[in-house]
Order: structure tokens, then sequence, then C-alpha cells
């Protein structure tokens, strides 16, 4: 027996005094005992002791006046104490006993059956349980705080993937109340049919599936990537059988993987841009030069008409090479508090007679306050400009829908601007922004990586999504200058 069981404080709660010194006396013949033993006789200070966890054990009769044992039972349960309660009666009773054990108590004993060896078995037993069940409710409160304040999504379904617990985190990453998630199932979330069918082969084969990457689905219809985490319970069979996981958040990691990639293909781009340009430039200028000088020496006007078209186009390279140039490189921006609902307004007003020309329905949607930004007014309009002009040109006459919405989120200002027009194939979404990359036929593609550089000169992150034959999203977040 530990050191803390013979210290253990115990209550007698009986309203016969004669009881309690006989029942006193066979705790104190318990060799090697320490124990401390108090008497109440009092229903109500008992309740009182039981409230305030004064004892490490309880003994109580099972008749105490207008109440019972059984009363101080249900009210033991009632404030959800741990400390174990033995009940006491005169005779034995098995429907009482019964009830006994449902309520809790940790032994029912007859007093008339009493002996010290009884006695010393009852309180070993009594004190050594209640402290196992002190430490898996320990335990399992810890593991329940860990599951409850995990950031990342922490769940349990059955072997068909019905969820049966869930934590609080998935309203966080996509947007469900735990009540709704409860009634679902997992594969409603996974956006691919490839990665339900791998899931489900992947647990029946191994059990498990680890790091596994998914696109889910929220509430609102946003894409979220994530990595899925799952273990199927070992040795049960698949119809009782449970799957545990975790859900992980990487979108935020894969937007800055998408943006350094992006970054370094620009970088790469300007790179080789700059070293075409100066290859190209010098022997272009000796052509143009040699050209000037034959133009005065010439005089057959045949001839001259060569020329001419030798020098316009001369020309047209070299503007072109100044252009390409001009988008490889970032200018200098000078950025100052701006409202960004101004800057919409002006994009507006420069694109409102395409809007009336292709009969484009417009709608605006703005923030009750107005947002913040540091940005170069004039640079920056261009660029949104851009994007607004590309839209307009991609949606239908009479029957386009322009729709832009400004609002705030996590100290951020998101500016989304969204059509129905013809919409881009998942495969050139990520060479939107690349030079010279364009679906229109005369397009020259320099208009988005000269709207990128832009953007990206003001700390703003951009996302588009598409849908062929729906339409195109881009959606800009700026950093709040508030």
């Amino acid at each position: 027996m530990s050191l803390a069981n013979t210290n253990a404080k115990i209550l007698i709660i009986d309203d016969d005094e004669d009881d309690f010194f006989i029942t006193s006396e066979y705790i104190k013949e318990i060799p090697g005992n320490s124990y401390k033993i108090e008497w109440c006789r009092n229903y109500n200070t008992a309740l009182n002791h039981l409230q305030s966890n004064d004892y490490d054990l309880y003994f109580v009769d099972y008749r105490l006046g207008a109440k019972s044992g059984v009363d101080f039972l249900k009210a033991a349960q009632q404030f959800n104490v741990e400390e174990p309660i033995v009940l006491l009666t005169g005779q034995g009773n098995y429907n009482v006993d019964i009830q006994a054990m449902k309520l809790g108590a940790v032994d029912y004993l007859v007093k008339t059956d009493l002996s010290i060896e009884k006695m010393e078995r009852c309180i070993r037993y009594a004190l050594e349980h209640a402290a196992t069940l002190k430490a898996l409710r320990t335990n399992e409160r810890k593991y329940r705080n860990i599951f409850e304040k995990s950031k990342d999504v922490v769940f349990v379904t059955n072997f068909l993937f019905d969820f049966k617990d869930v934590n609080n985190a998935v309203q966080t990453l996509l947007g469900y109340e735990k009540e709704e998630v409860l009634k679902m199932n997992l594969s409603d979330l996974i956006g691919q049919e490839q990665h339900k069918k791998f899931l489900r082969q992947a647990l029946v084969y191994n059990n498990q599936v680890n790091d596994m990457e998914v696109i889910m689905t929220t509430r609102s219809g946003e894409k979220k990537y994530c990595i899925l985490n799952v273990t199927m319970e070992e040795g049960l069979d698949l119809e009782n059988g449970y799957v545990q996981g975790i859900i992980h958040d990487i979108s935020n990691l894969k937007k800055m993987e998408k943006a350094t990639l992006l970054g370094e293909k620009l970088a790469a781009a300007g790179r080789l841009v700059r070293t075409i340009a100066h290859e190209v430039r010098n022997p272009l200028n000796n052509i143009t030069l040699s050209v000037e000088q034959m133009q005065h020496e010439i005089k057959d006007e045949h001839l001259q008409l060569y020329m001419n078209i030798i020098q316009r186009n001369g020309k047209r390279i070299s503007d072109l090479i100044s252009e390409l140039l001009n988008t490889s490189h970032p200018a200098e921006h000078i950025l100052q508090k701006q409202t960004i609902q101004n800057i919409i307004d002006d994009v507006i007003a420069a694109s409102i007679d395409r809007l009336t020309l292709k009969q484009i329905k417009l709608e605006v949607n703005y923030s009750d306050t107005p947002e913040i930004i540091l940005a170069d007014k004039e640079k920056l309009k261009l660029a949104l400009l851009n994007i607004v002009i590309n839209a307009i040109e991609a949606m239908e006459d009479k029957k386009g829908k322009l729709k832009i919405d400004v609002y705030h989120l996590n100290k951020n200002v998101v500016l989304v601007i969204s059509d129905n027009g013809v919409g881009i194939p998942e495969e050139h979404i990520s060479k939107l922004f690349e030079p010279y990359f364009t679906q229109k036929r005369n397009g020259v593609g320099l208009g988005l990586t000269f709207t990128l550089n832009i953007l990206q000169a003001h700390k703003a992150n951009i996302e588009v999504s598409s849908q062929p034959g729906v339409g195109t999203t881009f959606t800009i977040t700026f950093p709040s200058a508030l």
C-alpha cells in the first residue's frame, strides 16, 4: 500500500454513534495504517464536505433519517465528485447493491459481515481505484484539451468516413459548424475523385495514409490546399473500426510557393530579355544607321520604298525591345496612403465606355468603411484597368456581368474582380503572367506581366481562379495601411 493511501482522510457518515464507533474500530485496527477518521451524523453537513473535497474516502450509511446513502450517491454524481464512496447497510439487499454500483459506489458492505480483512481490502481497493480513475481523467482532460485547442482539424470517423467527432478548428478552416460536420462524410470535403479513391484503397491495404496532399472545399466553395494524415485502428473489423486523422492547412504555403516560383520565372525571363535586347539592339542600331545613310545617297524612288519599310520595321523592333525591357524590371513607385475605393472608381470611369458599348452589367460592392493601402495611385490604376479591360473583352455582348468586391480581412484589404466570360483553361492559369503569353489574337502578352510587376511592388498577392465557359476571378490582397 502506498504512503498516500495510508495517510488518507476518511469520513464516516452515520446517524448512529455506536455504528460509527464499530466501523471506525475496524479501520483503526488495520495494520500499519495512519488514517485520519472523522464522523458526520448530518446529511447536509456531509454534502458540504463532499462539495469541498475535504476527504479522500467516504463511508455512508444506507439509512440517514429522511435521506439515504443512495441520495448521497446521487448528489455525488451531480457534483462530479471523484473521491470514492462506500455504501454501508445493516443487512444485505441485492437490489440496493446493484443500485449503489450504478450510482458510482466503489463497494457495498454489510455491517454485520465486517472484519479487519474486509475493511482493509475495501479501503485499499477504493483508494487505488480512485487514484487510477483520477489519473485516467487527468490524461483524458489533457488529451481532450490538445484535441479541442489544436489549430489543425483533428477528427474521428468510422470506416466509411462518416464523422464521429471533430474539433472546433473545422469551423476556422472549412467554415462548417461542428454539428454540421458530424452529419457529413470525409469524402464530402475532398474535391478530387482520384484522392477519394486513393484514400479508401490506402486504408484497406496499409491502414494509414501519411502526408497526402488534397484540395478541400469550404462551406463557401473556396478551395483549400491541405495535408491529410489518417490511420485506422488496428485489430478491429471493418464494420466496427474507426479512423482517426489530422487535416493541416497549407494554403498559405502553397501561395508562397506559387509567388516564389512566379518571381523566379519572371527574374529569369528578365535576365534573358535584357541579354537578348542587348544582343539585338547592337546590330539593329547598325542597320538603322546604315539605312539612314543609304536614304541620303539613293535617289531611286523604288529603292527608297524598301528603305522606308526597313526603317519602319527597325523602329518597330526597337519599340518592342523597349516595351519588353520596361516589363522585365520594376519601375520606381512612390507609395502613399490611398483609399482603394477611390482607385477603383477611377478604373471604372476609365472603362465605362467599353462597358456601355458591350452592354456589360456592373456590380460593385464596397465595405462600409474606407480601405486604406499604400499605393502609387496612377500605376496601380493602370494595373487594375488592365485586369478590368481583359475581363470586359472576355465577356459576350449584352450577356456579360462584371463584379467588383472590396472588403477587409485579417489586416488585409481584399479586391475581387470577377466576370462570366469564356474562362481560362487550368493549364494556362500558371502562364498568365509570363511575358508574351496571350490568348488574344492580336495581343502581345505583356499586359499582365506589367500588372504583376506593379502589384508585387505594392506587396500585393494575386490569385486567379477560372472555369472555361463560366468565368474568371482575380483575387488581389493588399496589406492594410491602417
